[in-house]
């Protein structure tokens, strides 16, 4: 056993997460900066984000025939590219609103599957470090959410002090360290190499292994009802990181630094929330700490925002919030890794994280406009509206009670599908906040 690849992976994904934390602060901010206009930040949002739903959509086979080292390390590599050019761009006069949209277009379409890659190799890197996928999980998004809280804060003081160029400049070094951990701490992990395929490389073999996973998550009505959710969750967030909180800041909460303190109360917290969960959480039952935990991260910052103009409110919501969104990840990346075949592990999750991102483009592109025609304060409530009716599904709906099944065994696992689904391929990782 050694604990040497699982350590790479954290430092790894922590370092690639603390830079893309720049650039979640640093982009809208160096829009609204440039442009002056929520709607054009939402435009950006929207070309970052489409082409992270198409990346997903059809990247798992990809994955599994390159091997998913490789596909992590290419990531990282073009993500640096991208995200720093912006700034080069910016400095010598050359960068035009169609070039940024197209930059983060591309970073947008190659991050999603190094992330992907990173992830469905816990539970191979879990028993590799002698430890069990849940507390692997756990600690896997307990050091990125705290690696979300440190990129925040230190975004928020970067762009005061030096301008948003700068921050994207740090968030391309972040993307080459990471790329360079993966490459050195990896190789010769079998689950991080090119898996072998019954054939020989073809695109009606693509497809077939495309759909498969599909297969997977639609006839298995637990893990259709999580893609569904968080991809609504997941498309109001965009809109609340990419423009409502942006625009919130600038008016009425005093700048950047205000808004990297939100993120970084909310990162700070949800570390702890994934922690504690990792210590106890598999003492209880799952589908009630789900629907209490979304129900307390989600529509309560979009209301506390809406309704006051100061930031000690809405620091102690985010803190909360964050509390409760710490679990979320930790109890769907253990009930997906328990229905899903290694072989089948990738491609699976590819699909699922599509769905997750499905609305992620229309997210920040609706809450740009929303603003532009309505105001920030309306914007909010009817996202923080949507929101709580989202977050109500795990309660109204029986398909939620198989989050409570535990199956016998998870990694050697081959053939088992979620209670209440038709046997078929393997399921994925979605991801909430």
């Amino acid at each position: 056993m050694s604990r040497r690849p699982f350590a790479a992976v954290l430092a790894a994904n922590s370092i690639s997460i603390a830079g893309s934390s720049l650039t979640l602060i640093g982009v809208p901010w160096f829009v609204l900066q440039t442009t002056g206009s929520a709607g054009r930040a939402g435009i950006v949002a929207f070309c970052a984000t489409l082409p992270v739903v198409v990346a997903a959509l059809v990247g798992g086979p990809v994955i599994d025939r390159l091997g998913r080292r490789r596909v992590s390390a290419v990531s990282d590599l073009v993500c640096a590219v991208s995200v720093g050019a912006i700034p080069l761009l910016h400095y010598a006069g050359l960068l035009e609103f169609w070039m940024l949209c197209a930059l983060m277009a591309l970073s947008g379409l190659v991050h999603t599957p190094g992330l992907t890659a990173r992830s469905v190799l816990l539970p191979s890197l879990a028993a590799h470090a002698g430890t069990t996928v849940t507390r692997a999980a756990s600690l896997y998004d307990a050091v990125s959410r705290g690696a979300r809280m440190i990129g925040a804060a230190v975004a928020g003081l970067l762009i005061a002090a030096l301008g948003a160029e700068a921050v994207l400049l740090m968030d391309a070094a972040t993307f080459a360290v990471s790329a360079l951990l993966v490459s050195a701490f990896l190789r010769g992990v079998p689950a991080a190499e090119p898996q072998p395929a019954a054939g020989k490389p073809s695109f009606t073999a693509y497809r077939a292994e495309l759909a498969e996973g599909w297969r997977f998550m639609t006839r298995s009505r637990l893990l259709l009802g999580i893609t569904v959710m968080v991809m609504m969750t997941n498309g109001l967030d965009q809109g609340w990181s990419s423009v409502l909180l942006p625009v919130h800041g600038r008016e009425d909460l005093g700048g950047a630094a205000a808004i990297g303190l939100m993120i970084s109360l909310f990162g700070g917290s949800a570390l702890l929330g994934a922690l504690l969960y990792g210590v106890w959480g598999e003492r209880f039952p799952r589908r009630a700490v789900f629907a209490g935990a979304f129900l307390m991260s989600g529509a309560a910052r979009y209301v506390v925002a809406a309704v006051t103009g100061t930031p000690l409110p809405l620091a102690v919501t985010m803190a909360l919030a964050g509390l409760g969104a710490g679990v979320l990840n930790p109890i769907l990346s253990t009930v997906v890794f328990e229905t899903i075949p290694e072989e089948l592990r990738s491609r699976v999750s590819g699909v699922t994280t599509a769905g997750c991102e499905l609305v992620m483009p229309l997210g920040g592109l609706a809450a740009g406009l929303l603003v532009d025609v309505s105001g920030v304060r309306t914007a909010l409530l009817a996202f923080g509206a949507v929101y709580f009716l989202t977050t109500l599904a795990p309660v109204v709906f029986p398909a939620w009670r198989a989050m409570d099944a535990k199956p016998a065994s998870v990694v050697s696992r081959t053939e088992r599908p979620l209670p209440g689904s038709a046997p078929a391929a393997r399921s994925p990782r979605p991801s909430a906040k």
